[in-house]
């Protein structure tokens, strides 16, 4: 038996959504429903130009093609790393080596979890933690944590010129179909049960035995922040008119009923509809 290497992704073209600023998406279905998810990743042009993200080995091409057709890669002078998940790291080394004048931003902890599928070029490293701020030519980056994450590496990156915050891989939600370009375009009730999907099976399972206190402080740490926008890995742009909505969305998981999870039941469906008739 064969296996394809890479699942496939769906091309979405960059996003504008602030002055110099673009999401970049791919898009890939979810197996054994009518879901697409988004795989987002950043570029913020400015004086400095950053790279949020890598994007996913799948979409190689396409991201490399996407990032350089907004900055030339001796241009970027830093690479923010939010995590050490496959799906933001999958073009790290080519983009690092396309980038000759980039210093990469990431932790100690990323460091020392990434570096069995990476070398870090240590000289060319800075680590930020949660709270610390650095200068970037035309703007100043901060560090934040976001609400929701599924690795302790996670930091969110606040633009403090533009509002614009990357919030990784909190507020995900897949879409029920067909592309969606705003989370304004979200039923309601979609919203809501396709963000706690998401938050308990893929991104935080605890979620059910947090300290409901320290959960709120945990929020309102990115919340305070004002953000302008909301740019995450798996969801549609959430734009000011839904920046609330979205926190409250955030604030509530923990006291939504964990949403069932497929089981091998649902796999078993998937397999009998793939077996030729």
């Amino acid at each position: 038996m064969s296996f394809a290497p890479l699942a496939p992704t769906i091309l979405s073209a960059p996003e504008q959504v602030a002055p110099e600023t673009w999401i970049l998406h791919s898009v890939q279905e979810a197996t054994g429903a009518p879901l697409l998810v988004y795989l987002n990743s950043m570029v913020i042009r400015g004086s400095e130009p950053i790279i949020i993200d890598t994007s996913t080995p799948a979409n190689r091409e396409q991201f490399l093609e996407d990032v350089f057709g907004i900055v030339e890669p001796e241009d970027v002078k830093w690479v923010f790393l939010s995590h050490d998940d496959v799906d933001h790291t999958g073009n790290l080394d080519i983009v690092m080596d396309r980038c000759p004048n980039a210093t990469l931003v990431s932790s100690w902890a990323i460091t020392e979890r990434h570096s069995n599928a990476f070398t870090f070029p240590l000289d060319r490293c800075r680590w930020v933690n949660d709270g610390d701020s650095w200068s970037a030519g035309d703007r100043t980056f901060r560090a934040v944590r976001p609400p929701l994450y599924d690795s302790p590496t996670t930091r969110g990156l606040f633009d403090e010129s533009t509002g614009v915050y990357w919030a990784v891989d909190s507020f995900a939600c897949p879409m029920p179909g067909g592309l969606v370009e705003s989370a304004a375009d979200f039923d309601a009730e979609h919203w809501r049960n396709g963000m706690s999907m998401f938050m308990y099976h893929a991104l935080s399972p605890w979620l059910s035995i947090v300290d409901p206190v320290k959960y709120e402080a945990s929020v309102n740490a990115s919340r305070s922040l004002n953000p302008s926008v909301l740019a995450t890995a798996h969801s549609p742009v959430i734009r000011a008119e839904q920046v609330d909505a979205a926190y409250d969305l955030i604030a509530e998981m923990p006291s939504i009923p964990c949403p069932p999870c497929p089981d091998q039941s649902v796999l078993d469906a998937v397999l009998g509809m793939a077996q030729p008739a």
